[in-house]
């Protein structure tokens, strides 16, 4: 199976195992915005973003080193566009988005990801999603920011915050990311692209953590400094070693629409971990979601 996962996406196409792949990636996304809040509670949101990367850039360089893997000490063009979206730019402005909105309410930025994701995938990609796709990739978008803005008793939530501009921007960015690491796939398996694409921005990152570096990040606190390892190790290591080969064997665009479900996750973990409240109104826009990407999944798609 290890195998299977590792072909490069123009040999292997797998879509029920691309999307039991893109599914563990989501669940493991799921839980940044939460662990977010709690890294918050001492580290600043940029010092977030930065720290992380370069603990994950050095796991990346061992295990390039132990699979015997040249480093990219003159990377490309693509590794470096991926890193700045991937390692710094949507852990940064997400982050930032945290400082003054609620993890529930981070969910916002599944409202744009998957669609965001197809189109930078029609793009920039041989991809091209046909019109019943489109259709599901709205109409789940929709639903979920639908879901979002509103709130139980027909009241609206006020957006006024910046928060909400930020977590955009993070959409945005790790879409952008997204379709160029799977495009990378094409020659590489997925772990060695989010490992060569660390690498490339470690020093750019390095030299950002030690600049945001503040006296106080030295008083240890347990459950802040876990939440910044859970960032390094999984949202901005393993994560992708899932998420990237799940593009790679089920397409970029059809197992992208999983991040519709990113938000629900994100809820799950918040009230278990923030004690936030579940309603019937979430469980019902789960299920509508649900159906959305099942049916984008059977979308044709060229």
């Amino acid at each position: 199976m290890l195998q299977t996962v590792c072909h490069p996406m123009s040999q292997v196409r797998n879509v029920p195992l691309g999307f039991a792949l893109g599914f563990v990636g989501i669940v493991i996304f799921g839980a940044t915005l939460p662990a977010t809040v709690f890294a918050l509670e001492v580290y600043g949101p940029l010092f977030i973003a930065s720290a992380r990367a370069v603990a994950a850039g050095l796991l990346a360089i061992c295990v390039l080193v132990v699979r015997g893997r040249a480093l990219p000490l003159r990377p490309d063009g693509r590794l470096l566009l991926a890193g700045a979206m991937v390692t710094f730019g949507f852990p940064a402005f997400s982050s930032l988005g945290m400082v003054s909105v609620p993890a529930s309410d981070g969910g916002v930025v599944l409202g744009i990801l998957p669609l965001a994701t197809a189109m930078f995938a029609a793009l920039l990609t041989a991809e091209k999603p046909g019109g019943a796709f489109w259709a599901w990739a709205v109409a789940g978008s929709v639903l979920v920011i639908w879901f979002v803005i509103g709130q139980d008793g027909g009241a609206a939530r006020d957006f006024s915050n910046p928060g909400y501009l930020w977590l955009l921007a993070s959409a945005v960015s790790a879409a952008l990311g997204y379709v160029v690491m799977a495009e990378l796939t094409k020659t590489m398996p997925g772990w060695e692209v989010i490992c060569r694409v660390l690498v490339a921005c470690l020093p750019f990152n390095i030299a950002i953590t030690a600049l945001l570096w503040q006296p106080d990040y030295a008083q240890f606190e347990l459950v802040p400094a876990l939440a910044l390892g859970y960032h390094a190790v999984f949202s901005m290591f393993l994560g992708f070693f899932a998420w990237n080969a799940g593009l790679a064997l089920g397409g970029i665009a059809r197992v992208g629409q999983i991040q519709l479900m990113q938000i629900f996750v994100t809820i799950g973990l918040s009230v278990w971990l923030l004690n936030e409240t579940v309603t019937l109104r979430t469980l019902l826009f789960a299920g509508a979601v649900a159906a959305t990407v099942w049916f984008g999944r059977r979308a044709r798609i060229g």
